[in-house]
């Protein structure tokens, strides 16, 4: 069978497993009177989608599994991390600069936040719909996927250890005020975004190590585009621009690539 063949079938089981989470974050959003829950919705749809492709896909089970449980990791850690950093507070600046630019109705809400989502989601998840289908991994191709694995685990432990230690430092009374460049911070200004590429590049060369899985090379570049400029890290600098002390936390950490502190 043409591995193309069930692709159209997959895509959709995706689509509208999507579709479903993102409804129900709007519902529960607005019950609570902020949107900013859908932050904790970004890594659980990728755990649908990874779910989708395990029960539904026909492609090789072992490389189904092994993106099923990676990605369910990393997926289910950061919406819980994303629970607890927005538990109790009030909406997230962005959302409402966004809002109060285009409206605050229902339709601008859902297509503004919910929808744009949602859409993200399943384009970035090309790779796993892909891999769903694809054929068995064979020959070099494991190394593609050994160093995809690889880059899975570089890219969790910066994230996850960023976020660790980003946390505890804002804990700590004494750090008030003041500007985090310890641990992996003094190497990267951003390191969850870093990881965050990093991670999606290794689960890219998973699903290229078959047929079409290589195509998909578009979903970490846009992944990573994100990160870099479009919500993730120059969004964060411009609101941390003002702040005591970071202009000299720029010039002597790297951006986004880490590097040894300066």
């Amino acid at each position: 069978m043409n591995v193309f063949d069930g692709l159209p079938f997959i895509a959709l089981l995706s689509l509208l497993a999507l579709a479903a989470l993102q409804g129900t974050t709007y519902l529960i959003g607005r019950r609570i009177g902020r949107y900013n829950v859908v932050d904790v919705s970004w890594g659980l749809g990728f755990v649908l989608v990874a779910l989708v492709g395990l029960l539904a896909g026909d492609g090789s089970l072992t490389r189904r599994l092994l993106l099923f449980v990676l990605v369910t990791v990393w997926g289910l850690r950061l919406s819980l991390h994303m629970h607890r950093k927005s538990a109790g507070r009030g909406e997230d600046p962005r959302y409402t600069e966004l809002l109060d630019r285009r409206g605050h109705g229902t339709w601008q809400v859902l297509r503004r936040i919910f929808i744009i989502q949602g859409a993200s989601q399943w384009v970035i998840s090309a790779p796993l719909q892909v891999s769903a289908v694809a054929g068995p991994t064979s020959g070099l191709a494991w190394i593609a996927a050994g160093t995809g694995v690889a880059l899975w685990l570089i890219g969790f432990t910066f994230e996850a250890v960023g976020d660790r230690q980003l946390e505890r430092f804002k804990a700590d009374p004494c750090h008030r005020g003041t500007v985090m460049d310890q641990g992996l911070w003094a190497w990267t200004r951003h390191p969850n975004y870093f990881g965050d590429s990093s991670l999606w590049w290794g689960l890219w060369l998973i699903a290229a190590s078959a047929w079409p899985g290589v195509l998909t090379v578009f979903a970490p570049l846009l992944m990573t585009y994100v990160l870099i400029y479009g919500t993730g890290a120059r969004l964060l600098e411009r609101h941390m621009a003002e702040r005591p002390g970071y202009r000299q936390y720029q010039q002597r950490t790297a951006y986004f690539w880490p590097r040894p502190p300066r």
